[in-house]
């Protein structure tokens, strides 16, 4: 095992409470259209919305089609008309104002900071992410972050590993160590780009993947245990 002195976190539902922020987003997206959000209504649109986020990764849509058409189709399957890109603007502020920790992450990286480079490393829009980690105060841990829209690359594309490795002094991928919940964008990514990789899997998820992640977790108290131990 190397000792790790590298450690790169993603953010939604690594760090941040994804799927409470979209709740929260969704609910005050659909009041402002005066809209009534029904479970139908909002089981439907996460999973369109994860299926194109997956079409994305993999490099079957571009950003601007997901973003900017997710809320033209999902009205249109509901038999209403509406400006994709005006409500994309309207979610896109509701989403930047909450920030709801993953249970425990605060406490984890306050431990990790005190051994190891933390960086983070997230794919989506840049102004959004930047602002929900300072808001939810953990901008202070890192010391660089990387988001996809300024790279110009999103994971797991290699161009996004390699521009991450290209603005960390002194990075080498052997003593890196990726940690995030998605098997697409985190493991298969950092796999790829030579990293160790813990997957965050709180739910106990199948991986639909043929590679096997270096680590798995259901809490992220157990990641110092790892880490700590490659020292």
């Amino acid at each position: 095992m190397h000792p790790y002195k590298f450690l790169l976190f993603d953010v939604d539902d690594t760090l941040l409470d994804f799927g409470e922020t979209e709740k929260l987003a969704l609910r005050l997206l659909f009041k402002k259209q005066n809209i009534q959000l029904t479970s139908e209504i909002e089981n439907y649109y996460r999973k369109m919305n994860k299926k194109m986020w997956r079409n994305f990764e993999k490099g079957d849509i571009t950003r601007d089609e997901l973003l900017f058409t997710r809320f033209s189709k999902l009205f249109k399957a509901f038999g209403k008309t509406v400006d994709g890109i005006a409500m994309e603007k309207n979610y896109r502020h509701f989403l930047g104002e909450a920030h709801p920790l993953v249970p425990g992450a605060r406490r984890a990286l306050e431990k990790l900071k005190r051994h190891f480079d933390l960086y983070v490393v997230t794919n989506g829009v840049a102004d959004t992410q930047r602002k929900r980690l300072a808001d939810a105060a953990l901008t202070p841990f890192f010391r660089a972050i990387f988001v996809s829209e300024d790279t110009g690359y999103h994971k797991p594309d290699q161009c996004f590993f390699e521009y991450v490795a290209r603005h960390i002094p002194n990075f080498t991928s052997e003593h890196a160590l990726i940690i995030g919940d998605s098997p697409i964008s985190d493991m298969y990514g950092g796999n790829r780009a030579g990293m160790d990789t813990c997957w965050f899997n709180p739910n106990h998820l199948n991986n639909p993947l043929d590679l096997k992640p270096t680590y798995e977790i259901d809490d992220l108290k157990q990641l110092s245990t790892i880490v700590l131990k490659s020292e």
